[in-house]
């Protein structure tokens, strides 16, 4: 840079350097670990998309396997291979980007962790002084252009807007007058600060090659009568945002007809949708929560006399610059069984953060690996679960704080072949081997054991038989007591079953008596 002489323009100089290294020295912890969390997010969004990306692609290439297929498909099939292709490609080069960055930045430490993660200079050097970011805009725009040019003309352009792989124009400034992509998107930018915005381009290719693989795939089967094989398709154009940020989905239904609207029905995720314009219909959102929140319903198509209705689904994160804890199964503890949590905290490595519950038990879930854990309660009432992280000091504090609701697991029903009343044949009747205690509605994988009832027979026209009772700890069967044998053989239509005093033990160990079964033999 030449060196002005006017005294005026070189004191502007000095201020405008001074006042870069300022801005440089006070980029706090908070912001760079909320750069770090949300390159995390978006990678692991990455994962989710490609997963299923995959399953479509791996669904091309099957059909063109299929019995006079293979001429039709084949064709899509190996334009796909393509755009898979480039866009790992394109993935691995983001990879590469990463690594100069922060090897230019000064590298990493032994645990693998950026040794320099606010430094400013390895991305203006790179990638604005080096023209770095020229050769980044061209990768993003050819791979655009190829993947519009991989689908057919008339479905260009219904996908271009929808496509988040694009070059968005940066506003002119007094420091940027020409409006220079590289010096707007890159200058003065902290080394995690450009990890993040790379795996954001990262996440638009896998996003963007979601979208042209299902397209693919539709055009490959647009003349197919068989209707079995649509499929619906929900495409996030954000799928990984903070709270309070919107979320925009396109959710639509392979080959459709303009002129034929369908419907569709969200069963999970709220959000609001639009009237559909040419097969798609746009839904939206504001993020709320924290973690992978999951979207899905139905979409309906008349065809003529026959209602088609498709399964959709996406999934997309939801971050946040604070503690968080994830209940997996709903917001209470229950007596008797392990309650699994996941939980992380913003800034921190997974493994630097813990739980700590008074008077209960945090496990480490060694099957889900680190963040997951199993809590153990023997107690009514709430729980406070606090969450602890180790900080780069080495102190111990709390970052978060949740109360927690504790609950014995509800009680079972007590059925006879999933019957507590009503009619039954008298041959079914006696065809079975033991009453069972049944836990409807309830989210945990346990089990009650009956260890005793009365069992109480009133054969028609005769007076009743019984009571006969049956006891054991491990579970309860009508032939532990041989009277109760004997009266269910000679059971037959007319007679009248009564099972009474059922109790019934679970993981609480906490008896439980249950209801009595009235069964009318027919």
């Amino acid at each position: 840079m030449s060196i002005p002489k006017e005294p005026r323009q070189i004191m502007i100089n000095l201020m405008y350097l001074v006042l870069t290294a300022l801005l440089a020295l006070n980029v706090s912890n908070e912001i760079l670990n909320a750069f770090k969390v949300l390159a995390k997010g978006i990678s692991d969004s990455n994962v989710s998309i490609d997963r299923k990306t995959t399953e479509v692609y791996e669904q091309i290439k099957e059909n063109e396997k299929l019995p006079g297929q293979a001429d039709k498909v084949r064709p899509y099939r190996m334009k796909a291979d393509e755009v898979v292709l480039k866009c790992n490609e394109v993935m691995k080069y983001f990879d590469t980007w990463k690594e100069r960055i922060v090897a230019k930045s000064g590298g990493r430490t032994e645990d693998g962790s950026i040794k320099a993660e606010g430094d400013i200079d390895a991305t203006t050097s790179l990638l604005v002084e080096q023209k770095g970011g020229d050769t980044m805009r061209q990768k993003i725009t050819e791979l655009r252009r190829f993947m519009l040019e991989s689908v057919l003309p008339k479905d260009s352009g219904l996908i271009s807007p929808l496509m988040p792989l694009r070059i968005e124009s940066v506003k002119k400034s007094e420091h940027n007058p020409t409006g220079d992509w590289n010096i707007g998107y890159f200058e003065h930018m902290p080394t995690v600060a450009a990890i993040a915005m790379f795996s954001k381009f990262q996440n638009d290719v896998r996003s963007s090659e979601a979208l042209v693989i299902a397209k693919l795939y539709e055009e490959a089967h647009l003349k197919d009568v068989k209707f079995d094989t649509l499929a619906a398709v929900a495409v996030p154009k954000t799928s990984y945002a903070l709270a309070g940020d919107k979320i925009e989905a396109s959710i639509l239904l392979a080959a459709f007809n303009k002129g034929n609207k369908p419907t569709v029905n969200i069963q999970q995720g709220g959000g609001s949708k639009k009237e559909p314009v040419n097969g798609v219909v746009p839904w939206e959102t504001i993020a709320t929560g924290t973690g992978l929140q999951t979207v899905k319903g139905t979409i309906t198509l008349n065809n003529g006399d026959e209602q088609i209705v498709r399964n959709w689904m996406f999934e997309y994160m939801v971050g946040t610059t604070g503690a968080s804890l994830q209940l997996d199964k709903m917001n209470v503890f229950y007596i008797g069984v392990p309650n699994p949590v996941t939980v992380a905290a913003a800034g921190y490595s997974v493994e630097d953060v813990s739980l700590a519950i008074p008077n209960s038990k945090a496990e480490p879930d060694a099957e889900k690996g680190k963040g997951h854990y199993n809590i153990f309660v023997d107690k009514v009432g709430t729980v406070d679960v606090a969450i602890n992280a180790k900080t780069k000091e080495g102190p111990v504090k709390q970052v978060g704080k949740m109360t927690v609701r504790v609950k014995r697991i509800p009680d079972p029903v007590a059925q006879v072949m999933g019957q507590s009343s009503g009619g039954m044949s008298a041959s079914t009747f006696r065809a079975q081997i033991a009453p069972a205690a049944v836990l409807k509605d309830f989210e945990f994988d346990t089990r009650f054991q009956i260890v005793s009832f009365s069992f109480y027979m009133l054969p028609k026209g005769k007076d009743i038989v019984g009571p006969y009772d049956v006891k054991n700890p491990l579970g309860c069967r009508f032939d532990q007591n041989k009277d109760v044998e004997k009266a269910i053989k000679m059971a037959k239509a007319g007679d009248r079953i009564i099972i009474e005093e059922i109790k019934a033990v679970g993981p609480d160990k906490t008896p439980r008596k249950l209801n009595g079964i009235l069964l009318t033999l027919n």
